[in-house]
C-alpha cells in the first residue's frame, strides 16, 4: 500500500491536448502584445490603438520580417548591446525564381583538390604509356633485360636439343654400322 494513504496515483488520468487552432490563435495572440508593445516604446499611444493597422500588418509579408528582427534582437544579451558582427552572416531565404542554375558552381576545396588530384593522374598514366617517365623508363630497361635473357635460354635449349639429336642419329649409324658386319 502507498505511503501517502492514495489509492490511485497522477499517472493514471487522462490527458488534453491542445488543438492546432488553439496554438496558432495564442501565437497570434502573444504576437499581437509584441507589437502593441512595441508600438508604444516607437511612436506612443496613438498607433498603437489602431486596430486596422494591426490587421494590415498580419496580413503582409513585410511584418514576418519584422517579426524575425525583432526576435533576433531580443536573444541574450543581443537585446540589451548593439553589436555589430562583421563575420556574422544573416541567413536568407532565397525563393526558387530567384535562384541561378545557369551560373558557374563554386567547388568546395575538397572537390578542387579531387578532380586535382584525377588530372594529374591522367596526365601521368599517358606520360608513362609513353615512356618518358622515370619509372616506365625502368620498366622498359628490365623488358629489354628479361628479353635478352628468354632469347638465350632459348638458343641454349636449341643447341641443346640439336645436339642431342646429333648423338641420336650418329649413335644410330653407329648401330647400323656394327649390324651391317
Amino acid at each position: 500500500m502507498p505511503k501517502g494513504g492514495r489509492k490511485g496515483g497522477h499517472k493514471g488520468r487522462a490527458r488534453q491536448y491542445t488543438s492546432p487552432e488553439e496554438i496558432d490563435a495564442q501565437l497570434q495572440a502573444e504576437k499581437q502584445k509584441a507589437r502593441v508593445k512595441e508600438e508604444q516604446k516607437e511612436g506612443g499611444d496613438g498607433a498603437a490603438g489602431d486596430p486596422k493597422k494591426e490587421k494590415k500588418s498580419l496580413d503582409s509579408d513585410e511584418s514576418e520580417d519584422e517579426e524575425d528582427d525583432y526576435q533576433q534582437k531580443r536573444k541574450g544579451v543581443e537585446g540589451l548591446i548593439d553589436i555589430e558582427n562583421p563575420n556574422r552572416v544573416a541567413q536568407t531565404t532565397k525563393k526558387v525564381t530567384q535562384l541561378d542554375l545557369d551560373g558557374p558552381k563554386e567547388l568546395s576545396r575538397r572537390e578542387r583538390e579531387e578532380i586535382e588530384k584525377q588530372k594529374a593522374k591522367e596526365r601521368y598514366m599517358k606520360m608513362h604509356l609513353a615512356g618518358k617517365t622515370e619509372q616506365a623508363k625502368a620498366d622498359l630497361a628490365r623488358l629489354a633485360i628479361i628479353r635478352k635473357q628468354r632469347e638465350e635460354a632459348a638458343r641454349k635449349k636449341e643447341e641443346e636439343r640439336k645436339a642431342k639429336d646429333d648423338a641420336t642419329l650418329s649413335g644410330k649409324r653407329m648401330q647400323s654400322l656394327s649390324l651391317n658386319k
